[in-house]
């Protein structure tokens, strides 16, 4: 087994004064378990975070990871580039290729119903979901999407399920009133520009760099209204992880809402922390699209609890989620408070 870091500090002989010293010193350039006052550092807690690195929403992580925070909370964080299906993702958590993961709640929530052992910890940010329609088109609210095309990147999308719950609430059926095309998401601007549907329901920065263009108008976002201090994007570790180490997915929950308050306050800072894993966007932009979304809000233990049971609520009233699921009891079993 490999020594302990403060190993050296154990002796049989009487220390002199300059030793003593010169171990504390490096004692105190690793990283602590409770607090600057204790001096015997920990090993770092290793574990694999599985995100899609082109989402900017998930700048916060990369701020954790450039900043020291997930080390200053003996995490020692190995990052997963992730893009495949949310099933294979959750798999993927469930089994110990990965043991946390970032996500949108409204992709999470339907696989989590069938099952998967992982459980969400903590609401990270809101905002990075909007409705757009052309200028051009004489669409100025969501009563205007009544009979008309709405261009999406799939079925499954988040931006689909939550702008159907949205168009519900305001008394237009998402499934008679609205058809959703899928395009690929490089080509929902390309399906307005042809007149293939008259509104783009996505995400940034797809969405952000379309309303860069000065052709779109924003409709609705998931900040709308109502829905202004609710959460888009969670963070959910596996099961086993839970059960086996909650200190571990403590630490990691204190981590990521430390830079997620980091980047409300500091979107700039945020943005050149994350501009490596999107080399082709500037710092201005991603410190713009990170300006307007919450991530000052966090939401962990009962508040993500009720947000979690809203969704599904909705997403029932929507037929996304089956008639027979209880909110309450699924938001339950799906959730964990780790901070407690």
């Amino acid at each position: 087994m490999a020594k302990h870091p403060t190993d050296t500090l154990i002796t049989t002989v009487a220390p002199s004064r300059r030793t003593l010293l010169k171990a504390a010193a490096g004692a105190v350039a690793l990283p602590f378990i409770g607090g600057p006052s204790r001096l015997l550092a920990a090993p770092l807690k290793p574990l694999k975070l599985a995100w899609n690195t082109g989402a900017v929403c998930g700048a916060p992580v990369a701020v954790a990871k450039a900043n020291g925070i997930f080390e200053k909370h003996g995490l020692d964080v190995e990052f997963v580039n992730f893009a495949g299906s949310t099933e294979q993702l959750l798999e993927a958590i469930a089994t110990g290729k990965a043991d946390v993961g970032h996500g949108m709640a409204l992709r999470w929530l339907k696989p989590l119903e069938q099952g998967f052992d992982v459980r969400i910890v903590a609401g990270v940010h809101g905002g990075c979901m909007r409705l757009l329609a052309s200028k051009a088109g004489g669409i100025a609210d969501l009563a205007g999407l009544k009979g008309k095309t709405v261009a999406i990147s799939d079925l499954a999308s988040p931006a689909k399920h939550f702008f159907s719950i949205l168009l519900a609430k305001r008394g237009i059926d998402p499934v008679k009133d609205v058809e959703w095309r899928v395009f690929p998401g490089d080509l929902l601007g390309i399906a307005l520009e042809k007149g293939e549907a008259q509104a783009i329901a996505h995400w940034d920065p797809v969405t952000y760099q379309f309303l860069k263009s000065g052709n779109l108008v924003e409709i609705a976002s998931n900040l709308s209204d109502e829905y202004k201090a609710r959460v888009c994007c969670v963070i959910g570790v596996r099961g086993s992880l839970l059960r086996e180490d909650k200190a571990a997915t403590g630490a990691l929950t204190r981590a990521i809402i430390e830079a997620q308050d980091f980047t409300a306050h500091n979107p700039h800072e945020a943005a050149k922390a994350y501009q490596p894993f999107a080399p082709k966007s500037s710092v201005e932009d991603l410190a713009a699209q990170l300006s307007s979304h919450t991530h000052g809000h966090h939401p962990v233990g009962i508040d993500i609890k009720k947000e979690i049971a809203l969704y599904a609520e909705e997403l029932k009233a929507v037929q996304v989620f089956k008639p027979s699921t209880d909110p309450a009891k699924f938001a339950d079993r799906v959730y964990a408070d780790v901070l407690a």
